[in-house]
């Protein structure tokens, strides 16, 4: 496992006001290239009075009976993405239910079950990208990576209107579609359902991705080191199967 002080992102966080994003997303489409641009903005009393405005007319209605109807635990937090034609958001999965409300624009998904879990490859829990998956779909590594060739997902292509559920624990990647514009999405992001008080057996494949995840968070906390996880745990994994657990 390479230290991950050497890992270099393909991507940086810059904080900036909402123009200068906007000029900075002109100023990019012109130059034309590879680089690309994405505003992540949390929807708070931070945000403008016609943003409030826009996002209080949304059809809270059906969302809410949504949550209720699944019994989800309350409401976390609401996200909006803007981005420009041809941004991707490499495949991860999150810890929380998501609404993923298409406004502008189209954008293609791919999304993966939990059961999934060894064919994309997760980064450790200790890596800074945690949750998301080390394998490139636009060039796979199949030497590094073999059992991406069994990977089975599922394809969707949302617009304005559409509302795709992606529950937590499924992987996803996203695509703004070329030749589409700028994309405007916001996220509704819940807790889960409580933890049942009896376990039932056997395990579902997103109980198994949120104890191995506990089980690395704590192996890492006792090591008193991250790196030192990674061969432990593929020994722990090799076991796994072993024992019949996956």
């Amino acid at each position: 496992m390479a230290n991950f002080q050497d890992f270099v992102p393909k991507s940086r966080r810059i904080e900036m006001k909402f123009s200068e994003f906007v000029d900075k997303m002109h100023q990019t489409e012109e130059q034309g290239g590879s680089e690309r641009v994405y505003l992540q903005q949390t929807l708070n009393d931070t945000v403008g009075q016609k943003i409030v405005v826009d996002f209080l007319g949304f059809n809270w209605n059906w969302i809410n009976k949504q949550q209720a109807k699944r019994n989800w635990g309350p409401l976390t937090s609401n996200l909006l993405l803007i981005g420009m034609e041809g941004n991707v958001t490499p495949a991860h999965y999150d810890e929380q239910q998501n609404f993923f409300a298409q406004i502008k624009g189209h954008k293609r998904c791919i999304l993966f079950p939990p059961d999934q879990f060894d064919c994309l490859y997760p980064y450790p829990v200790h890596h800074p990208c945690d949750r998301q998956s080390q394998v490139d779909f636009e060039n796979p590594d199949y030497d590094k990576f073999p059992n991406f060739k069994n990977a089975v997902g599922y394809e969707a292509v949302v617009g304005p209107g559409d509302v795709l559920y992606i529950p937590m624990y499924w992987w996803h990647h996203i695509e703004s579609l070329l030749n589409g514009g700028v994309t405007i999405t916001v996220n509704f992001w819940y807790k889960g359902t409580p933890t049942p008080k009896r376990i039932e057996y056997p395990l579902k494949a997103h109980q198994k991705v949120a104890i191995m995840r506990n089980i690395e968070k704590m192996l890492g906390e006792a090591l008193g080191d991250p790196h030192e996880v990674g061969p432990l745990l593929n020994m722990m994994i090799k076991g796994r199967y072993d024992h019949g657990l996956s």
